[in-house]
């Protein structure tokens, strides 16, 4: 297939076996049945320890602490391939990279050697608490704050949408360390917020897809964390380091939206070819023939401006614009590939018999998720302003 041809082209022998091994775990152990499972909402604790094993929890993380870091584009693929199976899957491990990215970038010394040997087997996993009940996409308006008192801080507060909030034992927790500052983001700090007395998983919130992997909304109320868990050492940086951590975290979420949309068009694609109508396959149907078509182009130009951030990613150029330009884009594909595979299907695509109405419900999370289309296109727009003085 053409992504194959270009993933081989691309990335490392190494990187392409990795590829593979995840591609044929999907194949063989996911997808058969995966179905059963997303119904169910059952937590996937037997892939999830599966991906461990492979080492997908420490893809993003260098020696000396891990040992199986790749590139970005390589991590893309990956991902593509776990939500290709069950977008759940890609979405247990995407917080957690997001912290690891965060720790190497700017953690100090103590804090790498402390938590990242762990978190690149997945022993320690990690996620980042970010939006707020009533705050959404307005991070500078949060009211989480964390107050110091002798040699601690003193948490309070609350988060929510945040995946992976049982299961990891570290957060990356964006709140107020200066709530009285101007401009307001130079207030925000980074805690790196261990679980103890004054922290609770309030409730799992119910999703319309996104399943097995659970999504909370955090309490804190007069958790204590030593000042030694403010990230690096410097207070009223955590914004900026924030909004860098998310530049992976959109790749991330691009990659996953064409893993579903991968899945979507593979399906529809065989579909079309067993599914008679007027005594010839559907595809041979005009209508049929170029929605596949359409679908196909579609998803191919999702996934070279993904792999086209994650190149600049590694470069280390700035690429805020890019991964923006990759999430948006291809989160908006996912929905319409998903729903055109639905259309190939006819009434068959409607039943839970058949995956892709569960392709159907999954792909909206990442049009809202790790920040709004919306916002994305404000990024878009300030950087390419930025870019391009008149």
């Amino acid at each position: 297939m053409i992504e194959e041809m270009e993933a081989r082209m691309a990335v490392s022998n190494e990187e392409q076996m990795m590829i593979d091994l995840v591609a044929e775990f999907i194949d063989e152990q996911v997808k058969p049945s995966v179905n059963q499972v997303e119904h169910a909402n059952e937590y996937p604790e037997a892939w999830i320890q599966t991906m461990k094993d492979m080492g997908i929890y420490g893809l993003a993380i260098d020696e000396p602490w891990g040992m199986g870091k790749v590139s970005t584009e390589a991590y893309a693929l990956i991902t593509q391939e776990l939500a290709r199976g069950w977008m759940s899957l890609a979405g247990a491990m995407g917080g957690h990279t997001v912290v690891a990215k965060l720790l190497q970038e700017y953690g100090t010394q103590e804090q790498k050697d402390k938590y990242l040997p762990r978190m690149a087997t997945g022993e320690l996993r990690a996620t980042m608490a970010l939006t707020e009940p009533g705050g959404g996409s307005d991070l500078q308006a949060m009211r989480t704050t964390a107050t110091k008192d002798g040699d601690d801080y003193v948490i309070n507060g609350s988060k929510t949408w945040i995946t992976n909030a049982r299961k990891s034992d570290l957060i990356a927790l964006l709140c107020k360390t200066d709530p009285e500052a101007e401009p307001r983001h130079k207030g925000i700090s980074i805690i790196l917020v261990e679980k103890g007395e004054g922290f609770t998983v309030s409730q799992d919130l119910s999703k319309l897809g996104y399943k097995g992997v659970e999504t909370c909304e955090l309490s804190f109320d007069g958790l204590r964390q030593p000042q030694s868990q403010l990230l690096g050492e410097v207070e009223g940086v955590g914004f900026k380091q924030m909004m860098k951590g998310l530049e992976i975290g959109r790749i991330q979420v691009a990659s996953r939206s064409l893993g579903v949309a991968q899945a979507a068009l593979d399906d529809a694609v065989k579909y079309s070819q067993e599914r008679e109508s007027m005594g010839k396959p559907i595809w041979k149907h005009q209508s049929v023939g170029n929605k596949l078509a359409t679908m196909a182009t579609k998803l191919e130009a999702a996934r070279q401006l993904v792999l086209h951030a994650a190149r600049t990613y590694d470069s280390g150029a700035r690429v805020d614009m890019e991964a923006g330009m990759a999430k948006l884009y291809a989160s908006e594909m996912a929905a319409e590939v998903a729903l055109d595979a639905i259309r190939v299907h006819g009434g068959y695509g409607y039943s839970t018999e058949y995956d892709v109405e569960r392709y159907y419900r999954d792909a909206p999370l990442m049009i809202v998720g790790e920040g709004t289309n919306e916002i994305q296109m404000n990024v878009i727009a300030k950087q390419l302003i930025s870019r391009n003085k008149a």
